[in-house]
C-alpha cells in the first residue's frame, strides 16, 4: 500500500513554501528599518525622514537597546514552550493548524501597534514610547513564533523524503530571498517614489500576512484527513507507533542531540554576523557609503537576484562534496564580501568615487549571494532532516522543539548582535581632523551627525559613523569562527550519519530501505528546471529595479535633446518575457551612445555584447557598464 504524505507535486511544494512569505517579509522589514526609524542616528543622508517615523529620536537610546534585546531573547525563549504545545497538541484538526489559526489575528494587530509610538516625538515621551513598543513587540514575537513554529514543525511530516525536504527548503529559501530583496532593494525606491514614510508604508503591507493561512489548507492532519487518506488507499501507519513526547522528555532529547547542536553552534556564528549585517545594511549603504536609494537598489539587486541559481549550484556542490564543505565555502565568501562595505565607504574612499564604490559593492554582493541562499535554507533543512530520522526510528515526533531550540539560540545571538551591540555602536562617531570617539543622538532640531560635529568642533563633512565601519569587521570575524566550528559537523547529515550520532545504528540497519530516495532521477531533472525557472524569475523581477533606473535616465537625456524614448510597454514585456531584456537594453544603449557622442564622450559601443549577455541571463554585467557610461556622461552635463 502506498505511503501517505501531503505534498505530491512541485506546485504544492512551492505553494507550501510560500506560506511564511508575508510574515517573514514584514519581520525582515521590522529588522531592517524599525530601530533606525525610531532612532535615525546612523542615517546621515538626504531623505532620512522617509526611512524614519520622524527625523527625531522616539525612544530612550540608552534604555531601548537593552529592552529590545530582552524582547528578542523572549522571542527565542517563548519558542520552547510554544513548540512543546504544538508537538503535544491532540485535536480533531491535528497539532499544527489550531495554533496558526488562533495566533494569526493577534500577530497582525501587534505588529501594527509596534509602528505607532502614540505618545508623540517629544523628549518627555521617550520612556512611554519605549514601554509601548516593547510591550507590543512581546505580543508580536510570541504570536509570530507560534505560527512559524507550527509551520516549520510540519515540514518533517508533509514531505515523503529528505530530497523533498531539501527541495521545499530551497523553495522556502528562495521566497525568503525575495523578501530580503524587496525590503532592501525595492522599499527605499518606493518610499522615495511615493514620498511616504516607512511607518505608513508597512501598514499598507499588512494584508501580505494572509499567506500564513495557507498551511491551514495544506497540512493534512486530524481525524477527517486520516479517514480520507485511508479511503483513497494510502497507508498512514508509521514505522513505529507514535509515542507521546512530554515537555521534559522533548527538552532532554533535544539537548542530547549532538548533530543538532554541532550545527546550531555554526548557525549561531553565521546568524550573529547575518543579523547585524541585515539590521545595519541601510545605514552602511546610505550613511557609510553615502549612496542614494537608487544606488542602494543596485547593490542589493546584485546581492539577492543571483541567489536562486546560487542555491542550484550549492546543491550540486553539496551532492559532490557534502553539506559541511559547501556551507564552509559560504561562510568564507560572506566573510570576504562583507568587507567591501568598509573598502567602499566614504571614510576610506571619499565622496568623489561613486562609480568605483558601486562596482566594489556590486562585486561584493555577487560573491555574497553564494552564501545568502544557504543561510536561509540550512536552518529549515537540517532540523527537519534530523527530526525526520529520529521520528522514523523511534516513533517520537517533536520536530517543532528542534526549531524552537534553534530559534532560541539564534534569538539570543541576534538580540546581542542587532540590539545590544549595533544599537549602541551606531551612536558612536569619529572625525578626520579630531581625535577620540563621540556619542551623539538626534535632538534639538539637529541630526546625530550634526550633534557629533559640534562635539568634535569640526565640519559635519569630516564626521563619520563608527558603527557602520565596525559592523563589517564583526560579521567577518564571526563567519571565520563559524568556519572553524563547522569542522565538527557531520559531513552530510545523511540518515546514516544522524542515526549513528543518535545511537540508533541498529534501528537504521533494520529499516534503512525506508531512507532510500524515491524517484531520485526524476527529482534531479525537475529540480534543475525549477531552480533555473526561479533564477529567471528572480533576475527578471529584481533586475527591473536597476533596469528601470538606467532607462529612466536615458529617457531624460533624450528629452533634453528634444527626442523621446518611450520604454514603458517594452519595460513591461521585459518583465514578463525574460529574454526581451536583451533587446530592450540593446536599444537603450544605442540611445546612450548617441548622447555620449553628441557631448564628445568617447566610450565603446557594446550593444551587441549586451544582446548576447541578455540572452545568457547576465544582464547585470550590462547594467554595470552602462551605469558607468551614464555616470561619466552625467558629470559632463
Amino acid at each position: 500500500m502506498k505511503k501517505y504524505f501531503t505534498l505530491k507535486n512541485k506546485l504544492q511544494e512551492i505553494i507550501f513554501a510560500v506560506s511564511g512569505f508575508g510574515p517573514n517579509l514584514l519581520m525582515v522589514l521590522l529588522g531592517a528599518y524599525f530601530t533606525d526609524a525610531i532612532n535615525p542616528a546612523a542615517l546621515n543622508t538626504d531623505g532620512v525622514s522617509l526611512q524614519a517615523i520622524g527625523n527625531v529620536c522616539y525612544i530612550l537610546p540608552l534604555v531601548f537597546p537593552v529592552l529590545w534585546m530582552l524582547a528578542k531573547i523572549f522571542d527565542g525563549l517563548i519558542d520552547i514552550p510554544m513548540a512543546a504545545i504544538t508537538d503535544g497538541l491532540k485535536t480533531r484538526w491535528g497539532r499544527r493548524r489550531p495554533p496558526i489559526a488562533i495566533c494569526f489575528i493577534p500577530m497582525v494587530v501587534s505588529y501594527a501597534m509596534c509602528w505607532l509610538p502614540i505618545f508623540g516625538p517629544e523628549e518627555s515621551a521617550r520612556l512611554a514610547n519605549t514601554i509601548w513598543i516593547v510591550c507590543w513587540a512581546l505580543v508580536f514575537f510570541a504570536t509570530y513564533t507560534m505560527c512559524l513554529i507550527a509551520f516549520y514543525g510540519s515540514l518533517s511530516t508533509v514531505c515523503a523524503t529528505d530530497n523533498q525536504r531539501l527541495r521545499v527548503s530551497s523553495f522556502k529559501s528562495f521566497f525568503d530571498t525575495i523578501s530580503y530583496c524587496l525590503v532592501y532593494a525595492l522599499v527605499p525606491l518606493m518610499l522615495e517614489a511615493f514620498q511616504i514614510h516607512i511607518d505608513k508604508f508597512v501598514l499598507l503591507l499588512l494584508p501580505l500576512m494572509l499567506t500564513m493561512i495557507i498551511p491551514l489548507f495544506m497540512i493534512k492532519e486530524g481525524d477527517k484527513f486520516e479517514a480520507k487518506a485511508i479511503k483513497e488507499g494510502y497507508d498512514i501507519t508509521p514505522l513505529k507507533e507514535e509515542e507521546s513526547v512530554g515537555f521534559g522528555e522533548s527538552i532532554k532529547l533535544t539537548l542530547k542531540n549532538k548533530p543538532f547542536w554541532k550545527w546550531n553552534l555554526v548557525n549561531c556564528c553565521s546568524f550573529f554576523g547575518l543579523q547585524m549585517f541585515l539590521t545595519a545594511m541601510n545605514a552602511m549603504i546610505l550613511g557609510g557609503m553615502g549612496l542614494s536609494s537608487g544606488q542602494m537598489a543596485i547593490l542589493n539587486t546584485c546581492a539577492f537576484a543571483p541567489v536562486p541559481i546560487m542555491l542550484y549550484l550549492f546543491n550540486k556542490l553539496k551532492a559532490k562534496k557534502g553539506i559541511r564543505f559547501s556551507y564552509q565555502t559560504c561562510l568564507l565568501s560572506f566573510a570576504f564580501c562583507i568587507l567591501s562595505f568598509d573598502i567602499a565607504s566614504v571614510y576610506v574612499m571619499g565622496k568623489d568615487h561613486v562609480t568605483l564604490q558601486i562596482i566594489i559593492g556590486a562585486i561584493g554582493g555577487i560573491v555574497g549571494s553564494w552564501a545568502i541562499g544557504s543561510f536561509f535554507m540550512m536552518p529549515y533543512m537540517v532540523p527537519a532532516q534530523i527530526s525526520s530520522v529520529e521520528e522514523k526510528l523511534t516513533g517520537k515526533n517533536h520536530s517543532a522543539m528542534y526549531f524552537a531550540a534553534q530559534a532560541f539560540a539564534t534569538s539570543v545571538v541576534g538580540a546581542v548582535a542587532s540590539s545590544l551591540v549595533y544599537e549602541n555602536i551606531k551612536n558612536l562617531f569619529i572625525a578626520k581632523g579630531a581625535s577620540g570617539v563621540k556619542y551623539a543622538v538626534a535632538g534639538d532640531g539637529l541630526t546625530a551627525l550634526q550633534n557629533a560635529a559640534l562635539k568634535f568642533g569640526v565640519d559635519a563633512s569630516n564626521v563619520f559613523n563608527l558603527g557602520t565601519l565596525l559592523v563589517p569587521i564583526f560579521v567577518c570575524v564571526f563567519c571565520l569562527i563559524g568556519f572553524i566550528f563547522a569542522f565538527k559537523m557531520p559531513k552530510n547529515f545523511s540518515p546514516k550519519e544522524v542515526s549513528e550520532a543518535l545511537g540508533l545504528s541498529k534501528e537504521y540497519e533494520e529499516h534503512k530501505d525506508l531512507f532510500v530516495q524515491e524517484d531520485e532521477k526524476l527529482y534531479d531533472d525537475e529540480s534543475h528546471v525549477v531552480s533555473i525557472a526561479l533564477w529567471v524569475l528572480s533576475g527578471s523581477l529584481f533586475g527591473l529595479i536597476w533596469r528601470n533606473g538606467i532607462l529612466n535616465k536615458i529617457k531624460k537625456l533624450e528629452q533634453s535633446r528634444g527626442k523621446d524614448f518611450k520604454y514603458g510597454v517594452h519595460f513591461i514585456i521585459s518583465i514578463l518575457v525574460f529574454p526581451y531584456n536583451a533587446f530592450l537594453m540593446f536599444k537603450a544603449n544605442k540611445k546612450l551612445m548617441e548622447n555620449c557622442r553628441e557631448h564628445g564622450l568617447e566610450v565603446k559601443d557594446l550593444s551587441v555584447l549586451y544582446l548576447i549577455l541578455g540572452i545568457m541571463g547576465l544582464n547585470i554585467v550590462s547594467y554595470i557598464i552602462m551605469q558607468n557610461h551614464l555616470n561619466k556622461l552625467l558629470k559632463l552635463l
